[in-house]
């Protein structure tokens, strides 16, 4: 995901951050008060103080103390209020052992990231549940072009078709000669 930029609810005139999927058609709105709006936007590079900030100083501690911001990672979404975590990582250790997960408010977290060049995950569920398509024509285009797509083939072309698209070493699930087992994974579709 990345900051695509800080708007106001029209209703509320409260901040939102809004982030964008990488493919740029889904972003995620997460309502912020004013102050978080600011630390976003200086992180950005709008207009920097004179002085540093609270996660200004936040991220020299991290640097003094020997540790590296590899990622922030929105997790969850629970009642209206999202969940996200800091992936710090000790310069000393970078082995598994030197990795560790501090819990942090998305906005905190995102103003960490803009400042690091951090990149910022956020799980799929929580993009599934929280997004609204950036384009909502294209999104209506996409559908009503694949809604023509299987008007137009009959269901034995399109088992034709989806045999082919299919690694030969993974069977298909219908395939009565390999059943799915819990020791086999299976790649996701």
């Amino acid at each position: 995901m990345r900051v695509a930029g800080i708007a106001l609810d029209a209703a509320s005139r409260s901040p939102i951050v809004l982030l964008r999927d990488p493919a740029g058609r889904r972003q995620v709105p997460i309502w912020i008060d004013q102050a978080q709006a600011q630390n976003i936007l200086v992180g950005l590079g709008h207009d920097r103080p004179p002085r540093p900030l609270s996660h200004d100083l936040m991220v020299a501690l991290l640097e003094a103390g020997g540790l590296h911001l590899e990622r922030v990672i929105i997790h969850a979404i629970e009642e209206s209020t999202f969940r996200a975590v800091l992936k710090l990582r000790s310069q000393d250790n970078p082995g598994p052992e030197g990795l560790s997960e501090v819990d942090a408010r998305p906005s905190d977290a995102i103003a960490l990231a803009v400042r690091t060049g951090t990149p910022i995950w956020m799980l799929e569920e929580v993009v599934a549940d929280a997004s609204i398509p950036v384009d909502a024509e294209a999104d209506a285009a996409d559908q009503a072009h694949f809604r023509r797509f299987l008007d137009s083939v009959s269901p034995a072309e399109l088992v034709r078709q989806l045999g082919r698209a299919q690694p030969e070493n993974d069977p298909s699930p219908s395939d009565p000669g390999e059943p799915d087992t819990p020791d086999q994974p299976r790649e996701p579709s």
